[in-house]
């Protein structure tokens, strides 16, 4: 599908990295090296709540037939003790992928009692902060770690928004493909090296147009009243319960949700010029202390209440839409990680869960995100300076908040512009890529899911968000009433499916070997905690 050229653009450089596309992808098919835009590999990772069959925040511990959430493999705790997270091997189909990911969740369903896993990212009803109950991950030193940031999490910003769950996607480019790209570009560097660039060029153009992703898939308008305690909130009232806006298509990734406005305030401003200025700013955020959080304190009365007192605690603190990753050994900081091993992969954050699947992610959406950072790392990626920065952040906002709005502007360098016709231009872009990879694969499972998104461009009624606020206006229910029945429909879905005798046994078999690995490590301790920390921040 060739890029169109006829049709008006909005500003000379949408044009310009549009005809950049087109002339990358024109060179790889000449050269018959297309095909190598397949063959990435795709993980997930799902939050999701455990909840009672009342629809409060479970109390109970992590159930133990899940295995060690410090050790096991695929199923951990995030914040809390009751939300849960399941992670997937990564693979190169996604189909494997989401069999891997429901199947994760058919032996949680089968192994939590009577409880409810809640299908929605906003959360059900919140009983104020200390009924969230903070994960425990035993007595090692790291176990303690990971429990300690997250009380200093709590500290700094509150329990509540720190049980928002959402799906993140975990991408990494065919290793075929990166010196063929490398060749194209004339790029004399090693291989790592070009490879760490291009993935932060990847990353700077899915912030630029990441508010793509809550329009095609937020899947929170709405929230319990009781999110907000006695907090007032600028949202309307759907009912006596509900806050929501008209128009808003992921409360989840607006200013009410998890962010870093904090610290921006005292400074910190993440650089995604390259790996170096990246890492260098997450240091300077990690060893710098900070007046506010000081006087928190860090041990109180005998008990660590956060990791230490700097702008950040440690690097995962940060929020982002999307992050660079390595894989880290024991007890290796991620960033030392990225500085000796270049990035390995990307993580893509900004995904609400999908409340009307199971799973929480459909094919469709893993297809249209997998071509959709292709197409990012393709087209070329200026740095974002100061003032592109600010756009980023008011665009992201905007369609979170307001992303159905009949005749919504958003920001660019030449000014206003219209939503749909930037939205247009964007999935233009990306339809061209996805050509390719169907061409290579057979079928049309690509241009397809690419199509299904321009749809909703169209047609805002074809968004989750105005599907979900137009069913809760149907039926008369509000949020939590309505994500109440979609947690018990997913229940029942998943008690009446069963494993393979393989699966079955692989993830048995994990869970013991779970507990195991945590006793080893506990019994494999020969340095107090504040040692071990001071040894873990240590490395440079």
């Amino acid at each position: 599908m060739p890029i169109d050229a006829d049709r008006p653009r909005l500003d000379w450089e949408t044009q310009t990295l549009n005809n950049a596309l087109e002339h990358i992808l024109d060179r790889l098919v000449s050269s018959g090296e297309s095909p190598l835009l397949s063959g990435g590999l795709i993980g997930l990772e799902k939050e999701c709540l455990r909840v009672s069959r009342d629809g409060h925040i479970s109390q109970r511990k992590h159930p133990d037939a899940l295995g060690s959430p410090l050790t096991h493999p695929f199923i951990t705790t995030d914040y809390s003790e009751a939300l849960l997270e399941f992670i997937t091997p990564p693979y190169g189909d996604v189909r494997q992928s989401l069999n891997f990911l429901r199947d994760l969740q058919i032996y949680a369903a089968h192994r939590i009692d009577d409880e409810i896993i809640w299908a929605t990212s906003m959360p059900c009803i919140v009983d104020g902060e200390t009924q969230i109950p903070i994960a425990e991950y035993g007595s090692s030193n790291a176990g303690l770690m990971k429990h300690v940031y997250r009380r200093g999490l709590g500290r700094r910003y509150g329990r509540t928004m720190q049980v928002i769950a959402g799906v993140h996607f975990n991408y990494s480019v065919n290793p075929a493909l990166w010196p063929v790209l490398q060749r194209l570009r004339g790029d004399p560097r090693p291989l790592q090296a070009f490879m760490s660039d291009a993935y932060f060029g990847l990353i700077r153009n899915l912030q630029r147009w990441g508010w793509i992703v809550p329009y095609l898939f937020g899947a929170s308008p709405a929230v319990c009243k009781s999110f907000f305690g006695d907090q007032d909130c600028d949202l309307d009232d759907f009912d006596d319960d509900t806050y929501y806006l008209p128009h808003a298509t992921s409360l989840r990734v607006s200013d009410i949700g998890y962010q870093n406005k904090k610290e921006k305030k005292g400074g910190l401003q993440i650089s995604y010029d390259n790996l170096e200025r990246y890492v260098e700013c997450l240091t300077w955020a990690i060893d710098t202390p900070s007046a506010q959080y000081q006087t928190l304190g860090v041990v109180v009365d005998g008990s660590y209440e956060q990791l230490n007192g700097n702008v950040l605690q440690i690097e995962n603190e940060y929020y982002s839409s999307i992050r660079p990753k390595q894989i880290t050994g024991a007890d290796e900081k991620p960033s030392l990680a990225l500085k000796k091993r270049g990035v390995r992969y990307v993580e893509l954050r900004s995904l609400d869960v999908c409340a009307f699947e199971p799973v929480g992610v459909n094919e469709r959406q893993l297809r249209f995100l997998e071509v959709f950072l292709l197409h990012c790392l393709l087209r070329p990626s200026p740095i974002i300076d100061a003032g592109e920065r600010l756009r980023i952040d008011r665009n992201l906002d905007t369609v979170a908040s307001r992303g159905r709005e009949p005749g919504l502007t958003l920001e660019c360098g030449t000014g206003a512009v219209s939503f749909a016709a930037w939205a247009d231009e964007i999935l233009e872009g990306v339809a061209a890529v996805a050509v390719q990879i169907d061409a290579h694969q057979g079928g049309s499972a690509t241009v397809d899911a690419v199509a299904s998104q321009q749809a909703k461009v169209a047609d805002p009624d074809l968004t989750p968000s105005a599907r979900m606020l137009r069913e809760m206006m149907d039926r008369e229910q509000g949020f939590f009433e309505y994500s109440m029945a979609l947690s018990q429909a997913h229940r029942r879905y998943y008690e009446g499916q069963t494993l393979s005798p393989e699966r079955l046994a692989e993830l048995d078999r994990e869970g013991v070997q779970s507990r195991a690995r945590q006793a080893q490590m506990e019994a494999a301790d020969q340095v107090p905690f504040d040692t071990y920390l001071a040894t873990y921040f240590a490395q440079s």
